[in-house]
C-alpha cells in the first residue's frame, strides 16, 4: 500500500478560502435565503433584498452559478425572461446560513456590549 502525502496546509487553505469568501459574503447569504422561497427573476431578487446594486447582484449571481449553487433559466419570451433558482447544492447551503443567522441573533446583544466595552477601554487609555 502506497502512502500519499497530504497537501500542505497552505494549499488546502487557499482552496477553501475562495469558497468561504463567497459563502461568507453578505450578498450571497441574502440571495441564497431569498431563493429558498422560490425561483425569482433578477429584479424580484433586487427588490426583495434592497440595497444591492445591479452590478453587485449580477456579479454575485454569476459567481453562484459558476459554483453550481444557482441555476439560471432563460425563458423564450419577448423580451427573454431570466429566472434564478437554487440547485441542490445551493439548497444545502441554506440550512447552515440559517443556523449562523440564529447564532448571530442570539448573541448580537452580547457582541455589541463587548464592542462598546472594548471601545470605551481603548478610548480611556488614549485620553
Amino acid at each position: 500500500m502506497e502512502l500519499t502525502t497530504p497537501e500542505p496546509i497552505h494549499v488546502e487553505c487557499k482552496r477553501f478560502s475562495s469558497v468561504l469568501s463567497l459563502i461568507g459574503d453578505k450578498w450571497t447569504v441574502m440571495i441564497v435565503l431569498t431563493l429558498t422561497e422560490r425561483p425569482r427573476r433578477f429584479n424580484d431578487i433586487k427588490r426583495t433584498i434592497g440595497g444591492i446594486s445591479q452590478q453587485m447582484l449580477a456579479r454575485t449571481l454569476r459567481a453562484l452559478e459558476r459554483d453550481g449553487m444557482v441555476a439560471r433559466t432563460v425563458h423564450p419570451t419577448v423580451p427573454p425572461q431570466v429566472e434564478y433558482a437554487l440547485t441542490a447544492l445551493g439548497r444545502s447551503l441554506a440550512d447552515p446560513i440559517r443556523e449562523l443567522g440564529f447564532w448571530a441573533g442570539t448573541n448580537i446583544a452580547e457582541i455589541e456590549s463587548n464592542r462598546l466595552a472594548f471601545d470605551e477601554a481603548r478610548d480611556s487609555l488614549a485620553a
